[in-house]
C-alpha cells in the first residue's frame, strides 16, 4: 500500500478524536434523548428539502457531464419525494426499540455471582461508500440511535448532496445541545482520506464499506480497522420445474425491473428445462418490453429471437456480472442440482430466489444455497432493512461473522459482560 499523506492522516485522526469524545457522550444518552435528536434531524431535513435538492442537482449535472450511466444517476438522484422518504426513515428509526442495554443472556451462578451480557455501542463507526447520498442519512441515524458516532466518507459523485445532508444533521444536533462531532464527513484528502480512515485503528472501532466490488475489496484488503463486508449482488431467480408460472412472471419482472440499479435486484434468470418452453416466451417478451437487454445462453437464443427482445449471446463472465442496469443473463438448467452449482459458481452470497410449489425443492434450495438471504416465491427486492421491519439499513452484509444480511441497530452494537457479586473470591 502506498504511503498516505501525513497531513491527511493527521486531519482524519483529529476528526476521529472528536468523534471518540462525542461517542462517549452518546453512549450515556437515554433512548428518549436519542429519539428526540432523530426527530429533530427528520424535521430539519424536511425543512431543508429545497436546498438539498438544489445541491443534488449540482451532483447530477457533474455526473451527466462525466458520462455517468443512467443506473448510477438514478442512485444519485434526490427529489422532493426521496428526501421526504429519507426523513421518514429517520423517524422510523427513532420509533424502533433501542438495542443499547438489552440483556442478551444472563444467569446467577452457583457461587452467587450474577452475570449478564448486555448490548453496548461500538463507539466510532467509519462508513466508506459511493454514489448513494441516502446512505449518508441512514448511516448517521442508525449510528446515533445505537449510541455511536459516525465518520462518513462518501463518493465524489455525491459531494454536494452529502455536504448538504451533513450540515443539516449537525445543525439539528447542535440545536439539541448534542456534540455535532457525532456526525462528521471527510470532504478533503481524496483517496488518502479513505485510507487514513480505514487504518485509524484505536480511534475508529469499525469500518463498513458500501458500494461496488472494487471499493469493498480495497477496504477489506487494506483496512487495519475491523470491517463488516457488504457485498455486491449477483442475484439469481431460479424458476423450478414445479413453479407456478403465473406467480413466477411478476416475481422475475419485479426482481429485475423494479429498481435495477440496487444490490438486491436480480441479475440472472435460471429456468428449469421442463418449463422453459411454456415460460421463456412470456418472460423474455415482458422483460424486453420493459427495456431489459438479455445476455442469453445458446439454448435460450431461439426464445429471445421469437420474443423480439434485445439480446446478445452470453459469455461466461456475463453470468457473474452485476449489471446495475436493465440487463439480465438467462440460462436453461436441466435440474435443481445444476441450478445450485451455477449459483455456487456465479453468486455473491447476497440474495437467491427459488420459485416453486415443491416443498422438497424449496427445502433443498434454502438449505444448500450459501447466501445472506434466500427467498422462496418472493422477489429479491425484499432484501432490505426497511422491508424486513428494521427501519433503514446501514448495508447488507455478505460475510459470516458478527452480522449477515440487512444490518440495522443490533448489528451496530457489541456486548459487554457485567458481573455483580457480594465479595466472592476465586478458590
Amino acid at each position: 500500500m502506498a504511503q498516505i499523506d501525513p497531513t491527511v492522516v493527521e486531519q482524519v485522526s483529529e476528526v476521529a478524536r472528536g468523534a471518540r469524545v462525542a461517542s462517549r457522550r452518546l453512549a450515556l444518552l437515554s433512548g428518549a434523548a436519542k429519539d428526540e435528536a432523530l426527530f429533530a434531524i427528520a424535521d430539519a431535513l424536511d425543512a431543508a428539502t429545497a436546498s438539498v435538492v438544489e445541491a443534488n442537482a449540482q451532483d447530477l449535472q457533474r455526473g451527466r457531464d462525466r458520462g455517468m450511466p443512467e443506473g448510477l444517476l438514478d442512485r444519485l438522484l434526490l427529489d422532493e419525494r426521496r428526501v421526504g422518504e429519507i426523513a421518514q426513515a429517520v423517524r422510523d428509526i427513532a420509533g424502533l426499540p433501542d438495542p443499547v442495554g438489552e440483556v442478551v443472556r444472563g444467569a446467577t451462578l452457583a457461587n452467587g455471582l450474577e452475570i449478564r451480557q448486555v448490548r453496548v455501542p461500538m463507539g466510532v463507526i467509519g462508513m466508506i461508500y459511493e454514489a448513494r447520498p441516502n446512505v449518508t442519512v441512514d448511516a448517521a441515524a442508525l449510528a446515533l440511535k445505537s449510541g455511536n458516532a459516525v465518520i462518513l466518507r462518501g463518493g465524489s459523485a455525491a459531494t454536494s448532496s452529502n455536504h448538504a445532508f451533513v450540515e443539516v444533521m449537525r445543525g439539528a444536533l447542535a440545536d439539541q445541545g448534542l456534540d455535532p462531532a457525532a456526525v462528521q464527513l471527510l470532504e478533503q484528502g481524496g483517496h488518502d482520506a479513505a485510507r487514513a480512515l480505514m487504518t485509524a485503528r484505536g480511534l475508529v472501532d469499525l469500518v463498513i464499506p458500501r458500494g461496488g466490488a472494487d471499493l469493498i475489496q480495497t477496504v477489506v484488503r487494506e483496512s487495519t480497522v475491523p470491517v463488516i463486508e457488504t457485498g455486491i449482488g449477483v442475484n439469481h431467480v431460479y424458476v423450478d420445474a414445479a413453479a407456478d408460472l403465473d406467480r413466477a412472471l411478476p416475481i422475475v419482472l419485479n426482481s429485475k425491473t423494479h429498481r435495477p440499479s440496487v444490490c438486491n435486484a436480480a441479475e440472472s434468470l435460471l429456468v428449469h428445462a421442463d418449463v422453459a418452453e411454456a415460460f421463456l416466451p412470456k418472460v423474455l417478451a415482458e422483460l424486453g418490453s420493459a427495456g431489459v437487454t438479455l445476455h442469453v445462453a445458446a439454448e435460450v437464443e431461439p426464445y429471445a429471437q421469437a420474443a423480439g427482445a434485445a439480446y446478445s449471446l452470453a459469455s461466461d463472465a456475463d453470468f457473474g456480472t452485476e449489471w446495475n442496469a436493465l440487463e439480465m443473463s438467462v440460462r436453461i438448467v436441466p435440474d435443481l442440482d445444476t441450478a445450485l452449482d451455477h449459483i455456487r459458481e456465479n453468486g455473491t452470497q447476497h440474495t437467491e430466489v427459488i420459485v416453486t410449489e415443491n416443498r422438497a425443492a424449496a427445502r433443498r434450495f434454502t438449505a444448500e444455497v450459501d447466501a445472506a438471504v434466500v427467498m422462496v416465491n418472493a422477489s429479491s427486492r425484499f432484501t432490505d432493512g426497511g422491508q424486513f421491519g428494521f427501519g433503514a439499513e446501514i448495508g447488507i452484509s455478505t460475510q459470516k461473522l458478527h452480522a449477515r444480511g440487512p444490518m440495522a441497530l443490533p448489528e451496530l452494537t457489541t456486548t459487554k459482560w457485567v458481573v455483580e457479586g457480594d465479595g466472592q473470591i476465586r478458590a
